[in-house]
């Protein structure tokens, strides 16, 4: 199936200094305070630097940024961004991982309608992408189409 949730908020930590354990004193930092994160992206190194962005609810915005800021000066990171304008769009089905073609269908799907990818998480049974929210319903209905899904019709999954 798919699924939408636009009660999403990314946040990003700029110019985060690429050592052991860094990452994990940020993410820290939210867990502490109860915020449950999901999709995580980490940029390559560059001079010795990357960024972290990630999604949480978007009643949980305020608190993450300030935490975030907090710790962030701590471990000598760079500003903290946060975005509010996003949706998350999902196609659901056991065996993701393996059946071949099913993200780069969907992606295409979003493609042929103008409707740009900023973050992309997959897992064993969901391929997730960000969007922007004011293109989500489009998105919705896109994916929807691209898949013949109407209902409670499922995504055939090809097993490799």
């Amino acid at each position: 199936g798919v699924a939408l949730d636009q009660n999403q908020t990314r946040l990003a930590v700029l110019n985060v200094p690429d050592r052991p354990g860094v990452a994990a004193k940020l993410l820290d930092s939210l867990a502490q305070k109860g915020i449950s994160l999901d999709m995580i992206i980490q940029s390559q190194p560059d001079r010795g630097l990357n960024n972290i962005a990630f999604t949480i609810a978007r009643g949980d915005r305020f608190l993450a940024e300030q935490t975030l800021k907090s710790t962030a000066l701590e471990l000598g990171c760079g500003e903290v961004l946060w975005d509010d304008q996003i949706a998350k769009l999902s196609i659901v089905g056991m065996g993701m991982a393996q059946a071949k073609g099913i993200a780069a269908q969907m992606f295409q799907s979003l493609a042929d309608r103008g409707i740009n990818i900023e973050m992309i998480a997959t897992s064993e049974i969901k391929v997730s992408c960000v969007i922007r929210q004011s293109m989500a319903v489009e998105a919705l209905q896109a994916v929807h189409q691209c898949f013949n899904l109407g209902g409670d019709r499922a995504i055939p999954i090809e097993q490799g």
